[in-house]
Formats: structure tokens, C-alpha cells, sequence
């Protein structure tokens, strides 16, 4: 849960390529993220990576196709604003599914533990660019806050700092509460991204 990696189309790698990767560098949870792909299209790469995942005892999550994952039997979905509503997902899915809600501020987290939610990804941290219609930016002191505050109203939930995270700044966001990080570009920006998984798990510890 301390890393999670979101799978990224790029020139040099395919989303199967990305998983493989940050699987190799000793990731353990896989989130499957084909934002504008057809459901044809994810669920052809969707089960080639969910192999890999089995293969290597990982978690495998996919973004907000809640029907394919229940097909699949996936071990979870992660729901951002638009997709469909935690408490709807939790219904059609039933409790054996892990889920996971976008959040930007408090309020967003309060509704997604009352809903249901298994852990929460919030964000982002700074700007990032594999995200469209991008929510207000946290920074430390967002996380910090909403932490502070998710404590003080006993909401024991995970909770993931998201979007254009750089490993320099992970020992900053650890101090603030956060549960782990989740990474995409940094990892495959590296010159050697299972290097860099192995450098970014021992930070994150």
C-alpha cells in the first residue's frame, strides 16, 4: 500500500510495460489506468496485467471500470469525481473489492470513508501532466491539514499523496501523515525505472 504505481501509455513504454517495471523494482500494488480507452481495449490489457500481477503477488486495481473489474474479479477499483459513486460501486460490487476514492480536500475524504471507501488517493500534490481538469493544488500543508483534521475526527483511513510527486520530495510528504505515495511519470521518466522503484520504495520505507 506504500507505493502504488499508476500505469502510463508512453513512446518508449505500453501500459503492460509500465506495470512489468515498477512489478520488477519491488511494487506491489498495480493500478491500471486507460483513461480514454475503449472498454474493449482495457480489458485486453487488463487481463494481460492482471497476470502479471498474480505472478508477483501484487494488488491489482483498476481505474474506474467498476463492471470489468467485477468480471475480472480484480482485487479492487479506484473511483476519481467523475466516475461512479463510491456507495454505488461498494453495492454492485460487494465487500470482497477493494476501493479507492479521489480526494482534493477534507470534505472529500469525509465522504468517501462515510461511503465506503477503502483508502483514499488525494491530491494533487503539485501539477502534474497525465491529469486533465487538474483540482486545486495541496502541497504540504494540504496533506498536513487534512491528516491533522482526519485525526481529530477519528477517520482512519489510508490516504495516498498523488500528482507530480518527484522521489526528493517523498521524505517531505511522509512527515505529514500520509499513509504512501502513488507515482506514473517519475517512475518511467528514470533513465532505469526499476532502479528507480527500488530507491523510491527504500525512501518511502
Amino acid at each position: 500500500m506504500k507505493l502504488q504505481f499508476i500505469t502510463h501509455f508512453s513512446d518508449t513504454y505500453s501500459y503492460y510495460d509500465s506495470a512489468r517495471l515498477a512489478l520488477e523494482g519491488g511494487c506491489r500494488w498495480i493500478q491500471l489506468r486507460m483513461k480514454d480507452a475503449t472498454d474493449e481495449e482495457v480489458e485486453k490489457e487488463a487481463i494481460r496485467v492482471q497476470v502479471l500481477c498474480k505472478q508477483y503477488q501484487a494488488t491489482f486495481i483498476l481505474d474506474d471500470r467498476v463492471e470489468l473489474a467485477k468480471k475480472l474479479n480484480a482485487d479492487g477499483v479506484h473511483l476519481g469525481k467523475n466516475d461512479m459513486p463510491i456507495a454505488e460501486a461498494r453495492c454492485y460490487l460487494g465487500n470482497g473489492f477493494i476501493l479507492g476514492g479521489t480526494a482534493n480536500t477534507f470534505e472529500d475524504v469525509v465522504a468517501h470513508y462515510k461511503a465506503g471507501a477503502d483508502y483514499i488517493g488525494c491530491g494533487p500534490f503539485r501539477f502534474t501532466t497525465t491529469k486533465k481538469n487538474l483540482s486545486p493544488i495541496l502541497g504540504l500543508e494540504g496533506y498536513t491539514e487534512i491528516v491533522r483534521k482526519m485525526k481529530e475526527n477519528g477517520i482512519n483511513l489510508p490516504i495516498v499523496a498523488i500528482g507530480g510527486i518527484t522521489r526528493e520530495d517523498i521524505p517531505a510528504i511522509m512527515q505529514t501523515g500520509v499513509t504512501g505515495i502513488a507515482l506514473s511519470g517519475t517512475i518511467l521518466r528514470a533513465k532505469d525505472p526499476v532502479k528507480e522503484t527500488r530507491k523510491i520504495k527504500a525512501l518511502i520505507g
